[in-house]
């Protein structure tokens, strides 16, 4: 399977150029028909907290842009975006779109990050796995990265291909690769992460969006450039690795969580 990794500069709260942007990348890439395309956390709006402005329905904008991606490139498409729960608190959002433009799974970000979306948004209490052609995914989102707990459960439950879907800051990029490289290798999978370059008012991002393999190489890694980059992963990587180092038979279920 193929799998496109957008990396876009995102213009902060700017809904209408932000969609701009990404088609136009798109068009520019034409991703393969049958393979996944993955867009940033809150590729449309930014990491911004100001809910008023850009929170969305349940089936808002971004999700049926996101959509129409799908149907029209006969792809897969994993991105994020923000709604409002119930608490009228935002819930930081990943859905994962099927080719014809059904939904296959939506994820809600179990950690917020604790300077200061914790304050705005609410956590997500489920981890979800769902097939995508060979592959069993769970996506995950930006600071989720440093819990590898939810990353085992995943694993223990199928997970052969993890999404991290990101706004990850400069200051902190060797933490990104390295957390993507360990979640790889522990969990015997590909990992993919795709971040966004540019500022927003209070960050520098400088992307580094990559694809690991299940014994922890980086086979693409995207630099600090805008676009969209492209690697491929096959099954059979994982089920070889797996096979002849068989370490996740090891696992203590009764020291997994939830």
């Amino acid at each position: 399977m193929k799998i496109n990794c957008l990396q876009t500069d995102i213009i902060w709260e700017d809904r209408d150029a932000n969609f701009a942007r990404v088609v136009t990348l798109v068009e520019e890439g034409k991703p393969e028909p049958g393979s996944l395309l993955v867009l940033p956390e809150l590729f449309s709006v930014g990491f911004s907290m100001n809910l008023d402005k850009i929170a969305e329905p349940e089936e808002g904008p971004t999700y049926q842009l996101m959509v129409d991606l799908a149907k029209k490139y006969n792809v897969y498409v994993n991105g994020g975006f923000v709604t409002r729960g119930p608490d009228g608190r935002g819930r930081n959002e990943s859905a994962l779109i099927a080719p014809d433009g059904h939904l296959l799974t939506r994820y809600h970000k179990i950690h917020p990050f604790t300077f200061g979306e914790q304050q705005h948004y609410s956590a997500g209490d489920e981890i979800r796995v769902v097939a995508l052609g060979d592959f069993q995914v769970a996506p995950f989102i930006c600071y989720d990265l440093r819990f590898p707990e939810i990353f085992r459960v995943a694993a223990s439950r199928g997970a052969d291909l993890m999404i991290v879907i990101a706004n990850w800051p400069v200051a902190r990029i060797h933490h990104w690769t390295a957390l993507l490289i360990a979640r790889a290798i522990e969990n015997q999978c590909y990992v993919v992460g795709v971040n966004r370059i540019g500022d927003d008012p209070t960050l520098h991002h400088t992307g580094h969006s990559c694809v690991v393999d299940p014994l922890g190489t980086v086979i693409m890694d995207a630099g600090e450039r805008e676009g969209m980059f492209t690697a491929e992963i096959e099954i059979d990587n994982v089920l070889d690795v797996r096979a002849r180092l068989p370490f996740l038979a090891d696992m203590r279920s009764d020291f997994l969580c939830k």
